[in-house]
């Protein structure tokens, strides 16, 4: 890849990380509950054309550990992927009309995908809804052939929308958010803290990735912010609220494959831990 290419590609990035595009994505957050298929799929195509400023998708194998509904299987098809989804309820698949053909019943923390055999290893929104997160991602490195993309993206506990349904209640606590809710609605919670929904901080991750051998990181960023305000993830605490959903990008050690981005690439300064 020539200079003339690095700079190409830097730039797109910016172009695509727009005002624009995260006013889009946040006023689609707001009608998530009711209009989940507009949300969700224009959350879908943000991803697929995200993870493509660091991988061309054109006959790559794509496994989104915690495929849900659909959506996702959509897009990176439609950018000429392979996809394979996998998620703990099969049935969850069919919520968007999908066909559950070609995807995966099990647990992210233990893949039922033969080691090094994806091109890349991808998860929205999945890591802060389980016990053990580094079990998560370890084993989204060990399916990803060396030069492969592992992408992942979640939303931390200290983020607005860290409590989910509860928030912004979940400051004050997980549980008294949770009775709150239950007083409220006299139904618990679908994400119920510290049983579908676990405390996973930004400093947490950047510090399981920088000791881990196996990858490099690429990028870290907030997902749905400006390329602008990349920064916020450089200072710790700030980011842990400011970030609102966090992207961190890997590559797997080893061989680059063609087509991959450099780490020369990226931009910004050194991410604190």
């Amino acid at each position: 890849m020539t200079a003339a290419d690095d700079r190409t590609r830097r730039a797109e990035r910016r172009r695509f990380a727009s005002l624009t595009r995260s006013v889009a994505l946040f006023r689609a957050f707001l009608v998530e509950q009711t209009d989940p298929d507009h949300f969700y799929g224009l959350l879908a195509t943000d991803s697929v054309r995200q993870v493509s400023g660091y991988i061309g998708l054109a006959g790559r194998t794509v496994l989104d550990v915690g495929g849900g509904p659909g959506y996702f299987a959509t897009a990176f098809r439609a950018a000429g992927a392979r996809y394979i989804g996998l998620d703990p309820d099969v049935g969850d698949f069919s919520a968007a009309g999908e066909s559950v053909s070609g995807m995966l019943r099990g647990s992210g923390t233990a893949l039922p995908v033969r080691s090094g055999s994806v091109d890349v290893a991808f998860s929205s929104n999945v890591v802060e809804h389980v016990a053990e997160p580094p079990l998560m991602l370890d084993e989204m490195v060990r399916v990803t052939r060396p030069g492969g993309l592992i992408f992942v993206s979640y939303t931390p506990w200290l983020s607005p929308w860290g409590g989910h349904e509860t928030a912004p209640w979940h400051y004050l606590g997980g549980n008294r958010a949770r009775r709150r809710y239950e007083r409220r609605t006299g139904r618990p919670p679908k994400n119920r803290y510290r049983e579908t929904l676990f405390p996973v901080s930004i400093s947490d991750t950047l510090r399981w990735a920088r000791g881990n051998r196996d990858v490099e990181v690429l990028d870290a960023l907030p997902r749905y912010h400006p390329w602008w305000a990349r920064w916020v993830i450089r200072v710790p605490g700030i980011r842990e609220v400011a970030a609102w959903n966090f992207v961190l990008v890997l590559r797997r050690a080893g061989e680059r494959q063609p087509g991959a981005v450099e780490k020369s690439e990226l931009t910004g300064g050194r991410v604190a831990m």
